[in-house]
């Protein structure tokens, strides 16, 4: 049966739909023209899309709920970005979230959009419970290797919260600290906690790489983020090293071999 209002009207009213048992939505779906089925079928599927969104953040907490079922309460998720560059700082984050924290699409930080990433940036910051940011440069990872860099970074990361932490839940680490904690792997997209520290650290070394990038122009650390990509080594092979290039990784060792930096 044909409703009253025009395709028009129906379209901007489908808007403010929430659920699919609404009434002005059922009587949508026994209107028989096709303007208005398509429009019922995108709502569908935006629906559909929606609600999957949040069952995967509803999964992505199940580690959380169960440590807090073993008595835990002050969960730090722990991550870092910055392993593979042959540029730049390892960043790693530890961020602790209150038990009501929700914010479905949250996830591997890598997997989201810049501009979004910066909204959950924001979001994050906002509503944390605390957060610890650990930055190790270059001399230090060309000094002790990026592994052990990368854990030294995340202990001061963990030392920089506000509040000590009763268990971690790291992304494919184990440290040397006292606490207990659990290792995942791809533990960024398995858990809120460490994916919220994602956002930390990917946001906050990025960051930096594009204050680089106005220091040395020619580089364009602003655009791969200290990655090995044609453009940083044809600019390595005609302009040399900078102080923030890894010296200890190929291909910067061989160059600053030929040049003797």
């Amino acid at each position: 049966m044909k409703t009253a209002m025009s395709i028009k009207e129906i379209s901007s009213k489908l808007m403010t739909i929430k659920e699919p048992d609404d009434l002005f939505l059922l009587a949508c779906r026994e209107d028989g023209r096709k303007g208005v089925a398509d429009l019922v079928s995108k709502w569908q599927r935006a629906y559909d899309k929606e609600q999957q969104v949040k069952n995967t953040f509803m999964e992505m907490t199940e580690f959380e709920r169960q440590l807090r079922k073993q008595g835990y309460s002050i969960l730090a998720g722990i991550d870092e970005v910055g392993r593979g560059p042959l540029a730049g700082p390892v960043v790693t984050s530890a961020v602790i979230l209150p038990e009501t924290f929700y914010l479905p699409g949250l996830n591997d930080s890598k997997k989201i959009p810049e501009s979004k990433r910066e909204q959950f940036y924001e979001r994050i910051c906002k509503e944390a419970i605390s957060i610890g940011v650990g930055i190790v440069h270059s001399e230090v990872i060309d000094d002790i290797n990026i592994y052990q860099a990368t854990k030294k970074a995340m202990i001061a990361a963990v030392n920089d919260l506000s509040e000590l932490p009763d268990h971690l839940l790291i992304d494919a680490m184990e440290l040397d600290v006292p606490m207990p904690q659990l290792s995942l792997i791809k533990g960024d997209a398995r858990s809120i906690s460490i994916s919220a520290a994602s956002i930390i650290a990917k946001v906050t070394r990025d960051r930096m790489m594009k204050d680089y990038g106005v220091k040395y122009p020619e580089y364009g650390f602003e655009k791969h983020m200290g990655y090995g990509t044609s453009q940083h080594i044809e600019a390595l092979d005609k302009h040399g090293l900078t102080p923030w290039h890894r010296r200890s990784f190929a291909p910067v060792k061989e160059i600053a071999a030929r040049t003797k930096e």
